[in-house]
């Protein structure tokens, strides 16, 4: 009986198709770069420019001199901070209370979450400022009295921080329940829970380390909604950092200017060091 031998099969060579040039990439990316950048070259020229000795950077030196930069930047800073910390706390815990307890009210968390982007800044500080002025005339002879004067406190005024937790809401649940979609939730708190962690340790150990991508993406919105919000602390005579930088334009438009950039920096350091500080760790 012959044998047939059958010939290996020769692995044909697979031709490389040629790379197709992505021009409208190319493109995007310029108008992008254009966009972003071409205000921010066209303000730092303005900033450089002096008539009498040609480029300079005394607008720049000036910055920490000018009288009351320091104070506003401050303000602006803890008010920031304390609202990102009011924000995370009372987003995450109704987050995850929706999630695990009442799945069905989900959607109603989101409406009131994402509510105050329908809402215009100017008729949302109309509101705060006419219950600031009612109150003191109808509380005087009670103890929110003290309340109404203590939370408009110039030196810092949780009236803002108030204003600025409902501003921030949409923007915060919108980073954290993008964090909570990528997690299985239910399954890591049961684990922890069935592992005997209470509550708490749950919530710092076990949540919190996992959302760290999300919870910094939130912190860093909020600030940055602090940091550029203008209408409702000018309108309720507080001198926050976007407050000084307006006043000072008249006088000195150069400097106002340069501190302008250096906010934009600024933000974009901070943006770096929350997503440094966001990082899972390997």
């Amino acid at each position: 009986m012959a044998t047939v031998i059958i010939p290996p099969t020769e692995k044909v060579a697979s031709v490389p198709k040629p790379r197709r040039v992505r021009v409208w990439r190319g493109v995007i990316l310029l108008l992008a770069l254009v966009y972003f950048a071409g205000p921010m070259l066209v303000s730092f020229l303005f900033t450089i420019d002096n008539h009498e000795q040609g480029w300079s950077l005394d607008a720049y030196g000036q910055i920490f001199s000018v009288e009351g930069f320091t104070q506003s930047l401050l303000l602006s800073l803890e008010l920031g901070v304390s609202t990102i910390v009011l924000v995370l706390l009372l987003t995450l815990p109704a987050m995850l209370a929706v999630r695990l307890g009442a799945p069905r009210l989900r959607p109603v968390l989101e409406v009131v979450c994402t509510l105050p982007l329908v809402v215009p800044p100017i008729t949302f500080v109309a509101g705060i400022s006419t219950v600031l002025r009612w109150g003191p005339d109808y509380l005087a002879d009670s103890p929110f009295y003290q309340t109404i004067i203590a939370v408009q406190n110039p030196s810092f005024p949780l009236v803002l921080v108030f204003a600025y937790v409902i501003l921030a809401l949409p923007f915060a649940y919108r980073a954290i329940d993008a964090g909570l979609a990528a997690l299985d939730v239910r399954t890591l708190v049961e684990a922890a829970r069935n592992l005997g962690a209470s509550w708490p340790h749950v919530m710092f150990r076990v949540i919190v380390p996992n959302l760290r991508s999300g919870l910094a993406s939130a912190a860093f919105l909020t600030l940055a909604l602090v940091l550029g919000e203008f209408t409702v602390a000018q309108l309720l005579a507080f001198r926050t950092f976007p407050v000084w930088i307006v006043t000072i334009s008249g006088s000195q438009a150069q400097v106002s200017v340069a501190v302008s950039v250096f906010s934009l920096l600024l933000s974009w350091l901070i943006l770096l060091f929350v997503s440094y500080a966001g990082r899972k760790r390997r």
